[in-house]
């Protein structure tokens, strides 16, 4: 197995089955898994904040760090390594309220929104999701098979 880390604010996809693709201490973040069992396609997509128009320039550069411009990155970066959208396994973690103790910014809740707007407008449906809660997770998509797991900072670990 080779882990294959995917930073903030990035995505990776790939179509070797001894890969793992894995990202570290999601907060309010959202890590999207995705996968496609018959081309044994996967990617995952570590998204800081629910909506490119907050700063246009920097979707630009990177457009990984919105759920709006990440997600359809993520796919079409998918598409092109032999994916197809119907077959798509779609996994979802993290929108946590960690530091904001008063829920008063909403960060967690607002990506959890954007993700699941998205998903229902492009008729995609997210197959499980761990989302919410206080607590930071760390994500792996295993492309062997495409199970996802998410550890959570309690150190218990679960498939989702």
């Amino acid at each position: 197995m080779v882990d294959i880390v995917v930073g903030i604010s990035d995505l990776k996809v790939s179509h070797r089955p001894e890969d793992v693709l894995v990202t570290y201490a999601l907060g309010s973040c959202i890590a999207v898994a995705v996968y496609d069992p018959v081309a044994k396609v996967g990617g995952l997509l570590h998204y800081m904040l629910p909506d490119s128009t907050l700063d246009l320039e920097k979707a630009r550069q990177n457009p990984a760090m919105f759920a709006d411009t990440g997600i359809p990155v993520l796919f079409k970066s998918c598409y092109s390594l032999g994916a197809e959208k119907r077959r798509m396994i779609v996994r979802a973690a993290g929108g946590a309220s960690i530091l904001d103790d008063t829920n008063f910014f909403r960060i967690g809740q607002k990506n959890i929104m954007a993700m699941r707007k998205i998903f229902w407008k492009n008729n995609v449906m997210i197959e499980s999701e761990d989302t919410g809660g206080n607590f930071n997770r760390t994500v792996r998509l295993a492309l062997t098979n495409g199970k996802t797991y998410v550890k959570t900072s309690g150190g218990s670990i679960k498939e989702i």
